[in-house]
């Protein structure tokens, strides 16, 4: 029997250079710590958290608003205090009152 075909230094070059060249192409695509896949799915990664940065930029930037209204409207205030937290004035009695759904 004759098992040249084993031997990797009988083998034509372009054969050699074939197989060299699909190892590199799967080993980057799929296998290395940088491959392909790998880039893909830190890329979405990064579009995902830019869109949750830009959401909570906006979302920082209303609650600014709000505080500096807070600030200067005292109604608001008060009337935040007693609905939110059943805060109320000296003297005052507050009454709860609860809906049934």
């Amino acid at each position: 029997m004759n098992f040249d075909f084993l031997n990797p230094i009988r083998w034509k070059k372009s054969v050699l250079i074939g197989f060299l060249s699909a190892f590199v192409i799967v080993w980057f695509s799929f296998v290395d710590s940088y491959s392909l896949t790998t880039r893909w799915e830190l890329s979405s990664k990064k579009e995902d958290l830019k869109a949750r940065t830009e959401q909570l930029n906006k979302d920082s930037k209303e609650l600014i608003k709000k505080i500096e209204s807070l600030k200067e409207d005292t109604a608001l205030l008060e009337k935040i205090a007693r609905e939110e937290y059943g805060m109320r004035k000296p003297g005052e009695t507050v009454y709860k009152i609860r809906r049934e759904n």
